[in-house]
This record gives C-alpha cells, sequence and structure tokens, in this order.
C-alpha cells in the first residue's frame, strides 16, 4: 500500500541535497566582488565558521556522555539513533552556515553588476542550500529508521532517540546562536548609533562584523536546526500515535485493511507526506527563476504560499489512489492552511498597522514605544493561537489523536521552501552590510535594502510558522506521551493514565511546567544584556585606543575579532542552563512524583511557552520594524536621529533578544521537553 514510500522518501530525500549541492557550486563559481569585499566576507566567514567549531566541540561531548547513558537505559540501537538524529542536525546547521556565507558577498557582487533579479536569485540560491538540506536529511535520516527497524522489537525507542538526538541539539545551537546574535547585534547598536553616533554597518564600529556572524549562527544555523527538530519531531510523533493505537482505533485510516496494514500506513503516511512536500519544494525552488525580475516581495510572498496549495491537491491524488480514508486529506489540509494563515497573521502584527502605530508613538518617547509594543505582542498572540485551535479540534474530529499529529506533519510539509525563503533574509542583510562596509555605492545599497526589508518579513513569518509548528507538534507529542504510558501500564495490566486537575499531581505539575518557560526567558534575555554590555566596553575602548578609528582615517581598520571572541564565548557559556533545565526537567519530574505530574508540566509548558513565544517574536519583530518605518520616512517629519528615531532605537534594542533569542528558545524548549518526555515515557509509566 504505502510501503513504495519507505523507497520514495529516501530518493526525494538524495535528490533534494543534490540539488542543494548543484546550487552551493553555482553561487560559489559567482565572482565574490573587489579585495576590500573579499575581506569583509572572510571575516565574517571566519568568525562564523569558529563559532560553530567550538560550539560543535561542546556538543560533541554532551552527546557522547548521552549515548552512553541510552546504551545502558534503553539499547545500543537507540543510542546510535539518537547519534544520528545529532549528527544530520549539526551537518543542517553547517550546510546552511557554508552557503550563507558564500552567498553574501556574492549577492553583493550581483546587485552590483548586473542588478536587483541577479541579486534576489543568487540569495534565494544560499537560502535553498538551508532548505534543502534540513527537509532532505530530515527524510532520508527518519525512513533509513523506518526501512531497517520497523520490525525490531525496539523501533519506537529507536525512532523516539532519532527525535531526541535532533531536539537536543536544535535547543543548543538556537539558543547559543541566539545568544550570540543578539548580543552583537545590541553590543554594535548601542555602541554605534548611541554612543558614537555612527549609521548602522558603519566599517569603523569593531562590532559590526560581529553582528554579520551572529546573522549566520543564529539566523541560519540556529534557524535550520529548529525547523529540522519540528520537522523529525512531527514525523515521531505520528509514528508513536500509530503504534500505540488499537486495531479498532486505526480503523479511522480507512475500510477494507487488515490492522496491521493499517498500522503500517499509519507510520508510512508521515513519510508520504513529507516527501510530496518535499518535491513540492523543490519544483517550487526552480520555478522561482521564472519570476526573478518580479518584485522581491511579490516573488518570495507566492514563494510561500502558492507550495502549500500544490501539496494539498497532491496529497488528495494519492489518498484516493490507495483507497485511505479522505478524512486524512482533509486534516491535511486543515494543518498547511493553518500555517500559511500563521505565517500571514505573523507578516501583519510585524509590518502593517499595528508597527505604525509603535512609530507613531515614538513621537512621545522610548516609554511609549515600548508599551505600544508590548500591547501589538500580547494582541498578536490572540488569533494564531485561535489558528491553531481550531487546526486541532477539527484534526482530533476528523482523525483523533492521530489526526492533530498528522495536521503537524501538514503544517511543515513545505519545509524546504518556508527555510529557503527565511534563509535568505540573513543572507540579503549581510549583503548590506558587505555593501556598506566596501563602500559600494547609493544604488548598490538600495538593492541591498530592499532585498534586506523583504527578508525581514519573511523571517518575521519563518518565525512564525516556526513557533505555530511548534505548539502544533507539542500538542501531537503530548497525545503520544499519553498514549505510551498507556500502553506501557496496559502491559502490566495497570490503570491508564488519569489526567484529573484535581488531583494534586497533576496540579503541581501544570505549575512546575509553566515555569520553565519564565527561566529559560529570563536566562537568555540576562545573557544577552550581560554579553553586550561587554561588547560595548570593548567597542569603546577601541574607539578610545586605536588613534584615527572614530575619524575614519585610511587605513585604520577596527579589531573585529575581539568583539567576534567575545560573543562566542559568552554564547557558549550562556547557554548551558537554559539547555539544561529543557533535558533535565523531564525525567526529574516523572521519576519523582509520576507521569501525571510530568503530564501536568508538559501542559503548562505548552500553554505558557506558546503565549510568550508568539508574544516576544511578534513584539521582536513589529518594534524592528517600527524602527525601519521611520528611518525610511513612514513618519512624516521625523527621519533617522530624531527623537522620534533615537525612542524607536530603545524598543529595537528590546525586541531584539526579544525575537531572536528568548521567543525562539521558549519554543524549542516545550518541544525537547515532549521529546524527551516521550523517551521516557515507559520508564516513568
Amino acid at each position: 500500500m504505502l510501503d513504495i514510500w519507505t523507497k520514495l522518501a529516501p530518493l526525494s530525500g538524495g535528490i533534494a541535497l543534490i540539488v542543494a549541492f548543484f546550487l552551493l557550486m553555482r553561487v560559489k563559481a559567482l565572482p565574490p566582488g573587489t579585495p576590500r569585499m573579499i575581506e569583509i566576507g572572510g571575516y565574517i566567514r571566519e568568525g562564523s565558521m569558529a563559532f560553530l567549531g567550538r560550539e560543535f566541540k561542546i556538543l560533541f561531548g554532551y552527546s557522547i556522555v548521552v549515548f552512553a547513558i541510552l546504551t545502558y537505559f534503553l539499547n545500543i540501537y537507540s543510542a546510535a539513533a539518537f547519534l544520528a538524529g545529532a549528527i544530520l542536525s549539526l551537518a543542517a546547521g553547517y550546510a546552511g552556515m557554508n552557503s550563507a556565507t558564500l552567498s553574501n558577498i556574492r549577492t553583493a557582487q550581483a546587485a552590483r553588476d548586473k542588478g536587483r533579479a541577479a541579486a534576489l536569485m543568487v540569495a534565494f540560491d544560499g537560502g535553498a542550500v538551508m532548505g534543502l538540506c534540513v527537509a532532505g536529511l530530515g527524510i532520508v535520516g527518519l525512513s533509513m529508521i523506518c526501512a531497517f527497524f520497523y520490525s525490531d522489537s525496539h523501533f519506537v525507542h529507536i525512532i523516539h532517540g532519532f527525535g531526541v538526538g535532533a531536539s537536543s541539539i536544535a535547543l543548543f545551537a538556537r539558543i547559543g546562536g541566539g545568544i550570540y546574535t543578539k548580543a552583537a547585534d545590541v553590543g554594535a547598536d548601542l555602541a554605534g548609533k548611541v554612543i558614537a553616533g555612527i549609521p548602522e554597518d558603519d566599517p569603523r564600529n569593531p562590532g559590526v562584523i560581529a553582528d554579520n556572524v551572529g546573522d549566520n549562527v543564529g539566523d541560519v544555523a540556529g534557524m535550520g536546526a529548529d525547523i529540522f527538530e519540528s520537522y523529525v519531531a512531527a514525523t515521531v510523533a505520528t509514528i508513536a500515535i500509530a503504534f500505540s493505537m488499537s486495531p479498532e482505533g486505526l480503523g479511522i485510516l480507512g475500510s477494507g485493511f487488515s490492522g496491521e496494514e493499517l498500522k503500517r500506513a499509519g507510520v508510512l503516511l508521515p513519510l508520504a507526506l513529507a516527501t510530496i512536500g518535499l518535491v513540492t519544494s523543490i519544483i517550487a525552488i526552480v520555478g522561482l527563476r521564472l519570476f526573478s525580475n518580479a518584485k522581491p516581495a511579490v516573488a518570495l510572498r507566492g514563494a510561500l504560499l502558492f507550495p502549500p496549495l500544490v501539496f494539498i491537491a497532491a496529497t488528495f491524488a494519492l489518498i484516493n489512489s490507495i483507497g485511505l480514508s479522505v478524512n486524512i486529506s482533509w486534516t491535511v489540509t486543515l494543518g498547511a492552511i493553518g500555517g500559511g494563515v500563521i505565517g500571514l497573521l505573523t507578516d501583519y502584527y510585524t509590518s502593517n498597522k499595528p508597527v505604525m502605530k509603535i512609530a507613531m508613538s515614538s513621537k512621545t518617547g522610548a516609554g511609549t514605544n515600548v508599551i505600544q509594543g508590548i500591547a501589538v505582542g500580547l494582541e498578536s498572540c490572540i488569533l494564531p493561537l485561535l489558528v491553531i485551535s481550531i487546526v486541532a479540534l477539527f484534526s482530533f474530529k476528523l482523525l483523533g489523536l492521530y489526526g492533530i499529529a498528522v495536521a503537524a506533519v501538514a503544517m511543515l510539509g513545505v519545509t524546504a521552501m518556508v527555510m529557503t525563503v527565511d534563509a535568505y533574509g540573513p543572507i540579503a542583510d549581510n549583503a548590506g552590510g558587505i555593501a556598506e562596509m566596501s563602500e559600494l555605492g547609493k544604488e548598490v545599497r538600495d538593492i541591498t535594502d530592499e532585498l534586506d526589508a523583504v527578508g525581514n518579513t519573511t523571517a518575521a513569518i519563518g518565525k512564525g510558522f516556526a513557533i505555530g509548528s511548534a505548539i502544533l507538534t507539542v500538542i501531537a507529542l503530548f497525545a503520544a506521551f499519553k498514549m505510551e504510558v498507556d500502553t506501557a501500564r496496559a502491559l502490566k495490566s495497570q490503570a491508564a493514565m488519569l489526567l484529573d486537575l484535581t488531583d494534586g499531581n497533576v496540579l503541581v505539575g501544570l505549575l512546575l511546567g509553566g515555569i520553565l518557560p519564565c527561566i529559560v526567558g529570563a536566562s537568555t534575555m540576562r545573557a544577552v544584556g550581560e554579553a553586550a554590555s561587554l561588547i560595548v566596553v570593548e567597542i569603546g575602548r577601541q574607539f578610545r585606543e586605536i588613534p584615527g578609528l572614530l575619524e575614519g582615517k585610511p587605513g585604520v581598520r577596527p579589531d573585529a575579532r575581539a568583539c567576534v571572541d567575545f560573543a562566542t564565548k559568552a554564547a557558549l557559556q550562556q547557554m548551558i542552563l537554559p539547555g539544561t533545565v529543557a533535558l533535565i526537567s523531564p525525567p526529574v519530574i516523572g521519576l519523582l512524583l509520576g507521569a501525571e505530574a510530568l503530564a501536568g508540566a508538559l501542559a503548562g509548558a505548552m500553554v505558557v511557552g506558546a503565549v510568550l513565544s508568539l508574544f516576544m517574536a511578534n513584539a521582536g519583530g513589529a518594534w524592528d520594524n517600527a524602527k525601519k518605518m521611520i528611518e525610511k520616512g513612514a513618519l512624516p517629519g521625523e527621519k533617522k536621529g530624531s527623537d522620534a528615531h533615537k525612542a524607536a532605537v530603545v524598543g529595537d534594542t528590546v525586541g531584539d533578544p526579544f525575537k531572536d533569542t528568548s521567543g525562539p528558545g521558549i519554543s524549542i524548549l516545550i518541544k525537547v521537553m515532549s521529546v524527551v518526555s516521550l523517551m521516557i515515557a515507559s520508564l516513568v509509566a
């Protein structure tokens, strides 16, 4: 029935990786620009790879320790699957980083030589390498495990191990990269704009290189690992639920099939959906070249909205051809459209009327700017969470708990395209910085600014998509956890888990779970603030002690490596606490207080984490774009350097760690907690 997808899934993943390699070689063959551009691009690439190398060393040690623990408590296959998930997550991040640091300089050069359309395609191709590697590596890893271990008695633990490997690496990569990028960004902005009064991306500022490095380690490698983890976790949740369902329960997938056929269909369906989504994304990535002369905003929005429609149509054709229930197709439709709606809502709250209200409030000072931004952030949580609730409710009515997991897989179906457009943003941003520092002129900077402005919008949509899919994935993982606990208890003739809100353990679990997002949010915000302070001090020292630097004398260069080193050390040190909280809290709560308390903790963390992550990500994006609106002259009577602009800079400074560190960190916290809980379900049952 669906067995063919065990062959087509890895084949599609392999094709995606081949296309990614071709695009990388295509970008690499383009001219890198002037000697000054090559020098600046070299600094950015060197700093990015240095951070990644040091981060990898820490994560390698962590992976070996967890491998030993899993081997002892579970089995060698589960431990090996954990390593596979970790390695593929790291590989996806490295591929994206490598591509981005080659594409940024060539995007600037394409803008200089050939204009906007050429620059758009270079940045897009660079982002496509990231998108195709994330989806391609994910589907290859998952399909290989299903192909080789489906009949193994430890299959469920093995697939869980793969998910935990992807999740834990993503956690550290996202939080570490987020701390780095915002510490460098805030430090460079404060020292440059506020203290020295020089423009953004000014070559005199020692923190500018570190800021551009941060775009790569946070918004490319970190975001890639985050989406890779969601992609894997949604599939793992779907497989876990299918394995835990009774033959009678599996009847919702279709009639006229045996129980074993339906169980296999339930396991392989997410692979089939992922394959359809990946093929759709590859076609869209290649096809975008037909629209390269269109406005960047039109081309990229089309790239985000068109593939889900094709994905839905192809799913209806597949389900109809193999005779499974049409409810599967409707559930996929709910998930895919829900993801698109969340992206559009995020776009609205971070680039439309709400942002103009924040810009207007800047006229009366930084205080009113911050108040208005908080209000917009809180308001922006309402509709996305309502959309997720609707998707979850109707998916449950169509296919039960399995339907919620299928909707999560569908929401992530065209991950390759979403990640492509998201990774495009940091590349365009870097290209603008390189153009400014290389003094390529106003015409080039106008092109890179337009590409960057679109990139800010697509990045906001990407964050909304990531958080929305994370919440739906966590709901599915929560359902899978309960079913696995019930299955383990049934084997011992024990009663199923009852989540009674009057039960003390459940209530305590809810409160403990609600605490955890606050811990991660506080620790990451504090980490950014402390690291940014160190960078501000270092930049001030260089302005004072390097003769002619602030005056811009010819031949005088700042020591960019010092700022990169400060940000790297701070990020790698400060990512340990939030990462440890996410990994340790499920076994501690579950083993000390029981499965009911752990279920309560997952529910509490999910609700608080969903609200906090959406609030922080959207408020931060709105503050950022309010500042940019004033800089572009959208506010009559105000311009760059005015009092309103200075107030908006303060709001943007607060919003930077909101949107790129704490918000995403909390989002990935709730996913990691759920995946780890799923893996230890039989131990705490």
